[in-house]
C-alpha cells in the first residue's frame, strides 16, 4: 500500500522528454513509470530525463520499472539520464551492482547499445555476472 501519493508528470518539448516522479515508487505505482516513459517515447524524443528528486521510497518493483524504462529508451535509441537519485535508491542500485545506471547525467554508452542489440537478437533478457564480480558475494561471505 502506498503511503505517500505517487505522481508522474511527462513532457516532451523540442525533442527532449522529461518524466518527473514523486512519492513512493512501489508495486502499486511502478506501472505508472512505464506508462509515462512509453508516452514520451511514442513522440520520438532524442533524449529522456528521469527526475527522481521527489521519490521518497523505492522497492524492488519500482526499481524494476526504472530499469525497464532504461531498456525501453535504449531500444528506442534515446539518450537517457537521471536527476535527483536519492540515497535510498542509490543504495538499491549499489546492492544489485548497478551503481552507475542512474547516476547524474548518465547516458547510454555504445557498449550498452551493442549489448542490448545482441541480447535482443538472441532473446536474452539479462546479463550473467561472474561470481567474483557479484555484489552479493560480500553478503554471502
Amino acid at each position: 500500500m502506498t503511503f505517500y501519493a505517487f505522481t508522474s508528470h511527462a513532457v516532451v518539448h523540442s525533442g527532449r522528454a522529461r518524466v518527473a516522479l514523486a512519492g513512493e515508487l512501489d508495486f502499486d505505482t511502478a506501472p505508472c513509470v512505464l506508462e509515462a516513459v512509453a508516452a514520451c517515447l511514442a513522440k520520438q524524443p532524442t533524449s529522456l530525463c528521469l527526475d527522481l528528486t521527489d521519490i521518497s521510497f523505492c522497492d524492488c518493483a519500482g526499481l524494476n520499472s526504472l530499469l525497464t524504462a532504461r531498456m525501453s529508451a535504449l531500444q528506442a535509441g534515446v539518450d537517457l539520464h537521471a536527476e535527483g537519485v536519492g540515497a535510498q535508491l542509490a543504495r538499491l542500485l549499489s546492492l544489485i551492482g548497478a551503481d552507475d545506471v542512474f547516476t547524474e547525467g548518465n547516458t547510454p554508452t555504445d557498449g550498452d547499445s551493442a549489448r542490448l542489440a545482441s541480447d535482443t537478437a538472441t532473446g536474452r533478457r539479462d546479463t550473467a555476472v561472474a561470481a567474483d564480480e557479484s555484489p552479493l558475494r560480500d553478503l554471502l561471505a
